[in-house]
């Protein structure tokens, strides 16, 4: 059997981190968020790009682009500086690189929009976007209305919350 690199971390609501604790401690629904390239590496994304899930899932992102590294990150002030675009109730993570076939796992529990990317691929829009609850959540926060630390592209690849609370999950593929 295949031994996946499996890190956990709850974040939101003031929970604390904790490593190596078997998912059924948790007794969470889990949501799979893959990291997908081409063969020849000429395009990279996370599948789905857009997802709708209820607090306390855990999502687990894995890395299935057998030619890069990739990594899962919250865009925040603690991470490189970024503009915070979690909601502040959130801890913010970072996957760390992850390689062919390694996962990291993240469980949300503030209701709001995340907003993620690939720190190797971001300029090439490789980012997603998690919308935990509904906006009649206590304590939701909507989407960054920050428009100055991401480009362009970015900012067009993320789909809307509205679009992504209609169909529940956004691939690549629904956005063409």
């Amino acid at each position: 059997m295949r031994r996946i690199n499996r890190r956990v971390i709850l974040l939101g609501g003031g929970a604390t981190a904790a490593l190596g604790v078997p998912l059924f401690a948790f007794a969470q629904t889990q949501v799979d968020i893959e990291m997908r390239g081409t063969s020849r590496g000429e395009r990279i994304w996370f599948d789905p790009i857009g997802l709708a899930v209820a607090p306390g899932t855990t999502l687990r992102f894995t890395n299935r682009d057998p030619g890069n590294s990739h990594t899962a990150t919250a865009y925040h002030p603690e991470i490189f500086g970024r503009t915070r675009r979690i909601p502040e109730s959130a801890r913010p993570w970072d996957s760390d690189f992850l390689l062919p076939d390694q996962s990291f796992e993240i469980t949300l529990t503030a209701p709001g929009v995340y907003d993620y990317y690939c720190v190797p691929h971001e300029m090439a829009a490789m980012v997603g976007r998690i919308v935990v609850g509904t906006p009649d959540d206590a304590g939701w926060e909507g989407s960054s209305g920050d428009r100055d630390d991401i480009s362009a592209d970015v900012l067009a690849a993320l789909p809307a919350v509205e679009a992504i609370l209609a169909s529940g999950s956004i691939g690549v593929e629904d956005r063409s």
